[in-house]
Order: structure tokens, then C-alpha cells, then sequence
């Protein structure tokens, strides 16, 4: 449902910004739509209207670069984070219709800001794991429940990919098809829930010219990132949705 005390000027500004914002981040990091897309769009929306919003316009804004890019990116890490974070999407969903939207908010900013600001603090930490999956599949779990809670599937794989300081192609190569392929999965499982509206087709239809645009614009810019400039970017983006939720 929509919060009423706004502005349908100002609506319709948050609305086109918050898309072509989230579009170019995805273009150019292959992560971060969520984010940006929660920051924005939950100051207007309550969770229950724009966490299925944010689901679909993901998948819209994912497919594209990731196509684009496919020779470039390492896909080798992928397969345990998917079968796992497929499990977790039906949990969060149901979680998220029980969610207060104040706690909400707060619980995930204060997040976000805690984990960047200690990953900018300490430049050189990492952590290596073994060959086997048991974590990954952990990760995977928890991250298809974020996914269909919050719309933040891909936040736990970009993150630990990133602790691992593994190549920013196999880094994106991991995160960017887990958010895809777990996007698909929730925007079935919340249309079979029947949380899908005739208002967010209508809002979907406003920002497609400027999800494509953004997302344009974000591919020409990923060829150009080096690895610590593509980590610190991340971290920002992180940093930065962060503390626009706490507001």
C-alpha cells in the first residue's frame, strides 16, 4: 500500500530517481540494486508495496549486463549459492508480511553500516576457506531468505566473495546470476502469494525508460573499474544505502 502524505510530484521524482540510480549501480557493479532501490523507495512505500517492486525491477536490471558481459565473468563459485538460496526465498517472504517497517528499516541500515565501515577501516582483511561448498550453501540460504524478506538476496554473496578478495570478475560472476536466478524465484513465489498489484504494474511501466538508460550508462562504466576501485565502490554504495535507511 501506498503512503498517502506525499506529494504525487514528489512520488513520481523518488520513484524515477531511486530506478535510474539502482540501474546504473547494477550496470556498473553487477550489485547494489536492492540496496539503492530499498533506500530510496521505502521513504514512499510501505515494505509489503516496494519490497515486490524492488524484486521485479532486479530481474529486469540484472539480466541485461549480466548477458552483456558473459565472456567476461567466472560463473565457477555459482551453483551452491543458488540451490540453497532458492530454499530460503518462501521463508523471508513470509517473514516480510509480519515485519513492522520502522524495525525494518533500522535493523537493515544499522547493518549495512556497521559491515562497510569496518571493511573500509580494515583495507587489507580477508578470509580463505577451504574447497568445500558447506559454506557457500550456508551463505546461499540466508541470503534467498534476505531476498524474499528484503529484497537483499545478492547482499551476503557479494560480501563474502568480496572477504575473500577473489577476481572482480569472479566476484560478479558469483553474485550477479545469484541475484538473477533468486529474483525469478520470488517474483513467482509473491505473485502466488497475490502481492503483486495493478499499482505496481503502473509503476513498473513509469521506470522502465529509466531503468534502461541506467543501466546502459553502469556497463560502459564496469570496464573501466580496476579490483580496489570496484571494492571501494561497493563498500560505499553499502555505506551509503545504509545510512539513507537510518534517516
Amino acid at each position: 500500500m501506498i503512503i498517502s502524505d506525499f506529494d504525487p510530484s514528489i512520488y513520481l521524482l523518488i520513484l524515477l530517481l531511486g530506478a535510474f540510480t539502482a540501474a546504473f549501480i547494477q550496470g556498473a557493479m553487477g550489485f547494489g540494486s536492492g540496496l539503492v532501490l530499498n533506500a530510496f523507495w521505502l521513504h514512499i512505500l510501505d515494505p509489503a508495496h516496494a519490497i515486490p517492486l524492488n524484486i521485479i525491477t532486479c530481474l529486469l536490471i540484472s539480466g541485461a549486463p549480466m548477458y552483456k558481459l558473459r565472456k567476461t565473468l567466472d560463473f565457477s563459485k555459482l551453483r551452491p549459492f543458488i540451490i540453497f538460496g532458492i530454499i530460503g526465498i518462501p521463508l523471508g517472504m513470509l517473514l516480510l508480511k509480519l515485519t513492522d517497517p520502522k524495525i525494518f528499516k533500522v535493523s537493515i541500515g544499522v547493518f549495512l553500516v556497521f559491515y562497510a565501515l569496518i571493511m573500509l577501516i580494515s583495507k587489507n582483511f580477508s578470509i580463505k576457506v577451504n574447497t568445500r561448498k558447506s559454506i557457500d550453501s550456508f551463505i546461499g540460504l540466508i541470503s534467498g531468505f534476505m531476498g524474499g524478506f528484503a529484497a537483499l538476496g545478492g547482499l551476503l554473496p557479494t560480501i563474502w566473495v568480496g572477504l575473500q578478495k577473489l577476481p572482480k570478475n569472479t566476484q560478479r560472476g558469483t553474485y550477479e546470476p545469484f541475484i538473477f536466478i533468486t529474483s525469478i524465484m520470488a517474483v513467482i513465489s509473491f505473485a502466488i502469494a497475490g502481492l503483486y498489484t495493478l499499482q505496481m504494474a503502473y509503476d513498473l511501466l513509469k521506470i522502465l525508460p529509466a531503468l534502461i538508460l541506467g543501466s546502459w550508462l553502469g556497463v560502459k562504466i564496469y570496464h573501466i573499474l580496476n579490483g580496489e576501485v570496484f571494492r571501494r565502490t561497493i563498500l560505499g554504495l553499502i555505506l551509503t544505502a545504509g545510512l539513507v535507511l537510518l534517516i
